[in-house]
């Protein structure tokens, strides 16, 4: 089962002390890039937070972004720097000596200045926070991949009528294929007896041999197998368990590959016709795996 890389997920967790949300989002990526983004005195979890979430996602540009709420203070306390503030105080005091300035000196003012007065976390325990915001970590994940199956759900039925369609266009080919070579024989012999008349007497073994050069050069079998098997690699690859977005996008350069050469190697217009339908549906295929895990 197929998923996409879009998605979004949202997850709550609390405890007696703290009391977590989590708000993830992910969107296309060649590689699984993650973006958390989170109270700056919570950093110490981060790896664990991302080790988590590759566990689940493997592919994708992943943004977290995790709320913090305490329960009350009881991990916070104010500290307040009373050398610092008296520092404040006497260059007050100086530069309204040396202005002239009698204006009062408040604690206010004072309180004002960075630093004079801090509120600091205290230290807690990594594992307490972690068991608490690991719940709500996880029940966003899952929500996000929900929406991503569901998605990719979508996509794979997409992409299979689609493969389906190219493999009518590749039948079309391989049937028309050989029609070209005999319509070339009798177009060459027309226009030779055209050319030199009914007293002209055709030499069959060049003609057979000038059909068997435009018969090699033209033939397409070989693309004509291989596309049938990234076909149905494509299809097989689409009921997978396992994240298969960079094996389809293989697939799809290869097919793409195999269309250019039919379209070199052919001199037929309806050939060339079905080569640009064929290229078409394969781009549109390219397009949705963009977004395949």
């Amino acid at each position: 089962m197929i998923k996409s890389m879009t998605g979004f997920g949202r997850g709550e967790s609390r405890d007696s002390v703290r009391h977590f949300v989590v708000e993830i989002k992910s969107v296309n990526h060649r590689y699984n890039d993650i973006i958390i983004k989170m109270p700056k005195h919570l950093n110490y979890i981060e790896d664990r937070i991302r080790k988590h979430i590759k566990n689940k996602i493997s592919r994708g540009r992943v943004e977290v972004y995790i709320n913090l709420e305490y329960m009350d203070d009881s991990t916070a306390k104010v500290q307040v720097d009373l050398p610092l503030a008296k520092s404040y105080k006497e260059a007050i005091e100086m530069l309204n000596e040396k202005l002239d300035i009698r204006d009062k000196i408040t604690i206010d003012l004072i309180a004002k200045f960075p630093d004079v007065i801090k509120i600091e976390k205290q230290e807690e325990d990594e594992d307490e926070v972690w068991n608490c915001l690991k719940n709500g970590l996880e029940e966003a994940i899952n929500k996000l991949i929900e929406m991503r199956i569901r998605e990719g759900q979508q996509l794979a039925k997409d992409i299979k009528m689609r493969a389906e369609n190219i493999m009518d266009i590749v039948k079309a080919i391989e049937i028309r294929s050989p029609e070209v070579v005999l319509e070339y024989k009798n177009k060459l012999k027309n226009r030779i007896e055209e050319l030199l008349g009914d007293n002209y007497e055709l030499d069959e073994s060049r003609l057979a041999n000038e059909v068997a050069f435009f018969a090699d050069k033209s033939n397409i079998d070989e693309e004509i197998v291989r596309l049938y098997s990234h076909i149905n690699q494509l299809i097989s690859a689409l009921d997978s368990d396992v994240p298969v977005g960079r094996r389809l996008d293989f697939l799809i350069q290869e097919m793409n590959r195999e269309a250019n050469t039919i379209g070199s190697k052919a001199s037929d217009i309806i050939i060339k016709n079905k080569v640009v339908e064929l290229k078409s549906e394969i781009e549109k295929i390219r397009e949705q795996i963009q977004n395949i895990e």
